[in-house]
């Protein structure tokens, strides 16, 4: 599954090395699918890329440790282990097959190979609260030693009212071009650099990758289901719209009891196949959004507190804040949601950023020749 080439880079860009840093090992689909589409969508554009593949024995513990207890605060079933374990063995393997760098500890970036360039993000790179890469100071540059940029990069749930220490701060103003993928981050680095960075596409959405899927032959449409502890205001009016239509409810990754059918194994390649093959996409997850937006498939989103500033701002970048739904709508809202054609004008405004992200990458690339 390649990335789709939507520039050439320039002839600056062409065969120069470039490292790319980001959580390219998460047990997530979003965290995977935007590492490998912008390393591949790098390499269409002419750039010796790589995924720099920086190592913690802590970090793997932890990451491994949610892989098995996914759904926190609600616990997993016991039952479910298996299903989980399967399915991070999945992404272990899939991870082996991106193009990485030499592995190095993440502490101590002095050891890895050198490169013309290095992009930071996309991902939330910058949280200043992600439970285990959180201040990783890497990734705002500490002991790199090519000229750095950000492409997508995000504070995720690290609200901008919040501000930014001086010291991160003072990180960030060594980079050689800023670009963020939402609102919440762009006013963090407003406050801080006094500069407005470029508001970009996720790599998922510059660089789309290439797939079709459908459940096996015969087996007809199906509701995709991405994301878990859905409030139950939500799952009620979503059961109800798809029993009536005798559609199954198909939840990947997860265990959603009030879904019809439990596809937790699914490995990057499959979730990517059913949320193309879905009739329609509901989830709580930023990148749940962006498939469907991708698959230009019907769907409607109720984000997670810790999701909520990156999926509201996708939604308002791209016009499309009616898909955000709240508990005071009623079933008539999920069902236009759920069956009307998505806007014309919604994918208007992603070819329009899809110009001004590449605008954003071959620019500040060809800063740091």
């Amino acid at each position: 599954m390649a990335a789709a080439p939507l520039t050439d880079g320039g002839a600056g860009a062409r065969g120069r090395s470039c490292g790319v840093l980001t959580f390219h090992r998460c047990i997530n689909y979003g965290s995977y699918w935007q590492a490998r589409c912008l390393v591949e969508g790098l390499r269409a554009m002419g750039m010796n890329a790589v995924l720099l593949d920086h190592h913690s024995p802590a970090i793997q513990r932890a990451e491994w440790r949610c892989a098995l207890h996914p759904t926190l605060p609600q616990p997993a079933q016991r039952t479910d282990f298996p299903a989980y374990a399967e399915k991070t063995r999945k992404f272990l393997a899939a991870f082996e097959e991106l193009p990485l760098s030499r592995p190095f500890p993440i502490d101590q970036p002095e050891q890895m190979d050198d490169f013309d360039a290095i992009i930071v993000g996309s991902d939330e790179v910058w949280n200043q609260r992600h439970p285990w890469y959180g201040e990783s100071p890497i990734f705002y540059g500490a002991g790199l030693r090519a000229p750095f940029l950000s492409y997508a990069a995000s504070f995720g749930n690290h609200d901008a009212s919040e501000g930014l220490p001086d010291h991160w701060a003072g990180q960030l103003r060594k980079f050689a071009a800023v670009s963020v993928r939402d609102e919440n981050s762009r006013a963090i680095v407003r406050a801080a650099l006094g500069c407005d960075p470029a508001l970009v596409l996720d790599p998922c959405l510059q660089f789309p990758p290439m797939q079709s899927g459908t459940m096996k032959d015969g087996q007809g449409g199906y509701l995709a289901l991405y994301g878990h502890n859905f409030p139950d205001w939500l799952s009620g009016h979503v059961r109800r719209w798809a029993d009536a239509r005798r559609m199954p409810i198909v939840s990947i990754g997860y265990r959603n009891d009030w879904a019809h059918e439990q596809r937790i194994t699914a490995g990057p390649e499959e979730f990517a196949t059913l949320m193309a093959g879905a009739e329609g996409v509901v989830t709580n997850f930023f990148h749940g959004c962006v498939f469907a937006l991708l698959n230009r498939r019907p769907f409607l989103t109720a984000p997670t507190p810790y999701r909520f500033h990156k999926v509201r701002d996708l939604m308002r970048a791209l016009g499309a804040g009616r898909h955000m739904v709240s508990e005071d709508q009623d079933a008539s809202v999920y069902e236009r949601l759920l069956t009307e054609p998505m806007d014309a004008a919604v994918q208007d405004r992603i070819a329009a950023l899809r110009q001004r992200s590449a605008a954003f990458l071959n620019d500040a690339l060809a800063m740091v020749r």
